[in-house]
Order: structure tokens, then C-alpha cells, then sequence
């Protein structure tokens, strides 16, 4: 498979977060929706699994303008997100998930 391909097929996965179904995991997909067009959610009831074309970001800023309330990487991230798709890569300011490593 040519590298070509590889990245092809990468930027086709879809990537995100599972995210608690409670206020502020719902307010992290607002976040989401907002900054990722076209983003998918399956809502399973306890939890909300997102689905988008790679890469999946969110911010710490976007999250603070659904809530009206600091939000802070990765702490709070942590306690609504049990588990996610792809590679995560994390700052203070902001998270992408991605198809493939770095």
C-alpha cells in the first residue's frame, strides 16, 4: 500500500471521543458538533459515541462558551470521557483525535 493510500484511507476513518451521557458530556458534544461539521453521534442511552472524519478536535474555549464555565484539559475531559477512537493527542488548550499517529 502506498503512502498515498495509507493517508487516504486514515483521513477517511472516523475518530472521537465516548462521552458520558450527563450535563457536561453533552455540553463537550456541542463543543464538538460546533468545531467538527458533519460529526456523527450514536446516542446509546448512558453514553454518546462520536464519530468524525479525521482529524476530531475540541477546545478548551469552545467548551467554555457552551458552559459559561472554565474548563480544563485533560481533568475534566477525563471525568466524562471513558473511551475514544483513534490517537489522542492533548494539549491545555485543545484535543484531536486522529486517524493515525503522529
Amino acid at each position: 500500500m502506498s503512502t498515498e493510500q495509507s493517508t487516504a484511507q486514515a483521513a477517511e476513518r472516523r475518530v472521537g471521543p465516548v462521552l458520558s451521557a450527563n450535563e457536561l458530556g453533552r455540553a463537550v458534544l456541542a463543543a464538538i458538533e460546533q468545531l467538527n461539521p458533519g460529526a456523527k453521534v450514536l446516542d446509546r442511552g448512558a453514553y454518546l459515541r462520536v464519530l468524525a472524519s479525521a482529524p476530531c478536535v475540541l477546545t478548551r474555549a469552545a467548551v467554555e462558551q457552551v458552559t459559561g464555565q472554565s474548563f480544563r484539559l485533560p481533568a475534566d475531559l477525563e471525568q466524562v470521557m471513558p473511551a475514544f477512537q483513534g490517537f489522542l493527542h492533548l494539549t491545555e488548550e485543545g484535543v484531536e483525535w486522529r486517524a493515525e499517529p503522529e
